[in-house]
């Protein structure tokens, strides 16, 4: 009698295992052909607006392109932009070995307002025709300076400038100034 039982939980796990393996089957979606219309995935996914034929405002530029070789000889940077993504905004970064390296970064949802810098940090000024804020801890002198240019009410470019070995906060800013006034007019 243990023999017809072994053959039956044998044959209950073989039934199992085919009815597993049909409900995977089943449970895969495949692209249905462009004429017939849409998938499941693609109802519940959120409307996209079509894309205009051109960009608007930061849309409308990379941030790798805004140093133009006369630029970058200006400011002291001998090195092509890297494009960046930090915390989802695009940027590029420029490292000069040895030196210094300077990012800039926009952010498309953010204006100066939004920002959130230490009051204490801050010196409020104007680069060109945009509102900007200085931002360096002259008493940790680390080094490290930024310039935050306004773009509308919501939107912002970051100029980050770190010099290499963290040392002279003021000629950080001297640089961060020199690129944003670089920057500055390519912005809408």
């Amino acid at each position: 009698m243990a023999e017809p039982e072994r053959g039956k939980s044998m044959g209950r796990g073989v039934a199992c295992g085919l009815l597993l393996f049909f409900l995977a089957a089943c449970g895969q979606q495949t692209a249905p052909p462009a004429a017939v219309g849409h998938t499941s995935a693609q109802a519940s996914a959120p409307a996209v607006p079509p894309p205009s034929a051109s960009p608007t405002g930061l849309g409308a530029l990379d941030p790798c392109t805004l140093l133009s070789p006369q630029d970058r000889s200006t400011a002291g940077v001998t090195v092509l932009g890297k494009p960046k993504d930090i915390a989802g905004a695009r940027a590029c970064d420029w490292t000069v070995p040895g030196t210094f390296g300077v990012t800039v970064t926009f952010d498309d949802e953010h204006g100066l307002a939004e920002l959130d810098v230490a009051k204490k940090n801050v010196t409020k000024t104007t680069v060109g025709r945009h509102p900007a804020l200085k931002v360096a801890d002259k008493k940790a002198a680390d080094g490290t300076c930024a310039v935050l240019l306004g773009v509308g009410d919501g939107a912002s470019v970051q100029i980050d400038v770190s010099n290499t070995g963290f040392s002279d906060t003021p000629l950080a800013c001297r640089r961060a100034g020199t690129v944003a006034g670089l920057v500055e007019p390519k912005l809408p």
